[in-house]
């Protein structure tokens, strides 16, 4: 019986360790996304997390959420300094949530300030 519980204790633990670490290092995707800073803030109670939202259309009515691991310190500096400001995002989506490391499944891993489509400066 003892040698059963530890036989299956190790498996689950391996299973669990497997799961979490393809959740983490395979992404689903890659992309890039541009639009108007709309927010950029801390939130959480027990885990805080950086989490953001770009406007992608002139009413507002598309609004991409993502949030920024703690480790992208630049990227934070540089989302709290373009706040309001056209922005275009290099992201990357997994394939599920880790509550520890934000509310959405893209995290974006750089962002560059960009020329707004909309008002164009001649």
């Amino acid at each position: 019986m003892k040698k059963f519980l530890t036989i299956l204790i190790s498996v689950v633990v391996i299973v669990t360790v497997i799961y979490f670490s393809f959740i983490y290092f395979v992404t689903f995707s890659e992309g890039v996304r541009s639009g108007e800073l709309i927010k950029i803030s801390k939130k959480g109670v027990l885990f805080k997390t950086w989490e953001g939202e770009i406007s992608q259309g002139i009413s507002g009515a598309q609004i991409f959420s993502f949030s920024v691991e703690d480790k992208h310190k630049d990227v934070i500096i540089d989302l709290e300094k373009y706040q309001g400001r056209y922005v275009k995002l290099n992201y990357i989506e997994r394939y599920k949530t880790l509550f520890w490391l934000g509310d959405s499944k893209y995290f974006v891993t750089k962002v560059t300030e960009e020329q707004s489509p909309h008002f164009k400066l001649n």
